[in-house]
């Protein structure tokens, strides 16, 4: 049984993948314990598979390559196979953009021991921009799983309302199986819908446990940003499905008979963040890249409770 699962979901994946599985190869101080990778092709339409079947052919390493698919649309779903098909304890997620450091799994493998109470730990993540990003872009960075928070580990309190995202992120399957539920609401961006926080559903069920979420810098990867994706209608379609799911996360943990409180406070609170926003640009809230983004998050939060309603309610019947 390998001690480590590296699990790269990927749609589409066949001109990218090579450069990971290249990195993965490269990994350097993995000789005192055992390892895999799987890929879980989302249901590509592109030379995926073809891709991984080369690799296989030519595959030396003492550590598996594996390959499995999943059908069901979306990255949600496909790191839910990704726990059913790992055999470790420990799965690191990577995205098919993700360029793992050569010490990423000896890093990641190293604070699992020194922190056994981490049901999850997430890397630090820098960007690789194909384009100079737009003046003050530092702001909408996190909306892109850019994740700098500094040299040393962090524990992310519940309090703080703050979890990292599932690019870089090690989970063990033992703090998924006890509190993540087979059903998930959020499943990922899918089908032209931008929907979006399903790895956040994760953590938040996970922190509500006795398990700790951390941050963990000494794992590094390098996420590659194409030039689309700082696009001003891209951008505010991500921030629109962050915004659309976050009833979802915040209500995880929330006992039934407070609900009816805590949703009406936290839409007067995002209600006080659209008129304060406005306040602030002016003329500029639609037209200013960070202005209009930062209104997109609140308006999409502030609706988010009727958006999920209907999605759960309406359209499932």
């Amino acid at each position: 049984m390998p001690d480590f699962t590296v699990a790269i979901p990927t749609y589409n994946g066949a001109h990218r993948l090579p450069e990971v599985l290249d990195k993965l190869r490269s990994q350097i101080n993995t000789e005192n314990f055992s390892w895999e990778i799987i890929v879980i092709d989302n249901n590509s339409t592109d030379n995926t598979a073809k891709v991984v079947e080369e690799y296989q052919k030519n595959w030396s390493e003492n550590y598996l390559l594996r390959y499995c698919q999943e059908q069901q649309q979306g990255a949600g779903f496909a790191r839910q196979k990704a726990i059913k098909e790992a055999k470790s304890n420990l799965i690191g997620f990577l995205d098919d953009d993700n360029l793992p450091a050569e010490n990423w799994i000896a890093a990641a493998y190293s604070f699992s021991k020194k922190y056994p109470n981490a049901g999850a730990f997430a890397s630090q993540i820098h960007p690789i921009y194909e384009i100079e990003p737009p003046e003050n872009f530092r702001k909408l960075a996190p909306f892109l799983a850019i994740t700098e928070r500094g040299e040393n580990p962090i524990l992310y309190e519940p309090s703080s309302k703050l979890l990292p995202p599932s690019a870089g992120l090690v989970i063990r399957k033992e703090a998924w199986l006890e509190n993540v539920p087979d059903k998930l609401i959020l499943t990922g961006r899918a089908n032209g819908k931008m929907l979006t926080s399903e790895d956040l559903e994760v953590l938040s069920h996970i922190q509500q446990s006795k398990w700790e979420i951390w941050y963990n810098p000494a794992m590094e990867i390098y996420h590659k940003i194409p030039h689309w994706r700082l696009e001003k209608t891209y951008l505010l379609s991500l921030i629109r499905g962050i915004g659309l799911s976050r009833h979802v996360t915040r209500m995880i943990g929330v006992k039934p008979w407070l609900k009816p409180l805590v949703i009406p406070a936290y839409m007067a609170n995002d209600l006080r963040k659209i008129i304060f926003q406005i306040l602030k640009y002016g003329n500029k809230v639609n037209t200013d890249l960070i202005a209009a983004c930062e209104m997109q998050l609140y308006i999409s939060s502030l609706v988010s409770p009727f958006f999920i309603w209907r999605k759960l309610y309406l359209e499932s019947k």
